[in-house]
């Protein structure tokens, strides 16, 4: 068990809803439209980020609301000890503003992913694979933190440096060059560990997804394509070398913020955008299911699935329900009935979802 004693308040259709004795398969059961995605949603923000929709968090707020809302639930970690409380939460006064809080003391957003890795799938990321390389780029750092909790910080500062070198390239005035060999500094230093990161995460994916032997499944095979060069000393002389090309640019246009993730379909050796429907979103979960597999040990992992068992067939279904349940994360899935979720239902905490309201059944 990862989370429990969970709380949500004035949160989407959310005005007060509580989850107590959960268990490592969690079902929310209900029509389209109950608030079944929105539960999901809010235990998304106990984690780095805009959540799993990337809403503003004004558009959070319940509507008719104050303004603001909370989140709250007690973490058991991965290593036994005792529970921690975490909680985010955001002040009507200031709607733009998330305020986290770990053991009762005020913490960082990106602090949470120390604590609790948390990762998702949902129809929106259906068809990820013919989305936005920037899509695909958040997707595979999504995945990174549950190796290296501080690829966040990594990414942040990445983020900040990489902003100022932009506004100072789109300056009319030319900048100073120490400003940019001090801002280019920044971005290989970090950038090369984004990179190592990221490739250190593709290498374990893809051994776990060719140990793969007896799934039916259909097996992706991941790979980075880089923009520039990745290596520290050379990221640095490259920005330097290509500030003439930025500047016309008004952007930076190399390094990891560039990065594409490319994924094929390897028994057909065909690209994943190329695909059938089906076989995107079965190659989707695959990815997902290694990955909990070689995610890290030492934090609890919470894995949020919403709409998925209802579209496999028996087999993928059963497949998927036994490799969550080796995986050991805790597991919480929407539907909107309970037939597809047989084969768990013994060992699951199950809610009714009607309304913004929750009764456990």
């Amino acid at each position: 068990m990862a989370l429990d004693r969970i709380s949500i308040t004035d949160f989407r259709n959310h005005a007060a809803t509580a989850l107590d004795d959960t268990a490592r398969f969690n079902l929310l059961v209900g029509a389209n439209g109950a608030g079944k995605t929105n539960v999901l949603e809010a235990l998304s923000l106990l984690a780095p980020g805009r959540g799993l929709r990337r809403a503003r968090l004004p558009d959070m707020a319940r509507i008719g609301g104050p303004g603001g809302f909370s989140i709250g639930a007690r973490l058991h970690p991965a290593d036994g000890a005792e529970p921690v409380p975490l909680g985010t939460m955001v002040d009507p006064a200031q709607p733009t503003r998330r305020r986290v809080r770990v053991n009762g003391a005020e913490a960082s957003a990106l602090g949470l992913s120390e604590w609790l890795s948390v990762r998702w799938l949902t129809p929106a990321m259906d068809g990820l694979f013919t989305d936005s390389a920037g899509a695909r780029r958040r997707f595979l750092d999504r995945l990174v933190l549950a190796i290296s909790p501080a690829h966040a910080t990594l990414s942040n500062r990445y983020e900040t440096a990489l902003r100022n070198r932009n506004r100072l390239l789109a300056d009319e005035v030319e900048p100073d060059p120490r400003w940019l060999d001090a801002l280019e500094a920044q971005l290989a230093e970090h950038g090369a560990q984004l990179a190592a990161n990221r490739r250190l995460l593709v290498e374990r994916l893809n051994a776990a997804l060719l140990a793969e032997t007896d799934t039916p499944f259909p097996r992706p095979s991941l790979a980075l394509e880089p923009v520039g060069p990745e290596e520290q000393e050379a990221l640095a002389r490259e920005l330097r070398d290509n500030r003439p090309t930025d500047r016309r640019a008004g952007r930076t246009l190399i390094g990891p913020h560039r990065v594409e993730l490319a994924v094929t379909l390897a028994d057909k050796g065909v690209p994943a955008a190329t695909a059938s429907t089906g076989e995107q979103k079965a190659m989707l979960i695959a990815i997902v299911l290694a990955h909990g597999a070689i995610a890290a040990k030492g934090r609890a992992g919470v894995l949020l699935m919403d709409e998925v068992a209802a579209h496999l067939d028996p087999d993928r279904r059963a497949a998927l329900f036994a490799r969550l349940a080796a995986n050991g994360e805790q597991v919480w899935m929407t539907g909107t009935e309970r037939a597809p979720f047989d084969a768990i239902l013994a060992q699951a905490a199950v809610w009714d979802v009607s309304g913004g309201a929750l009764q456990r059944l």
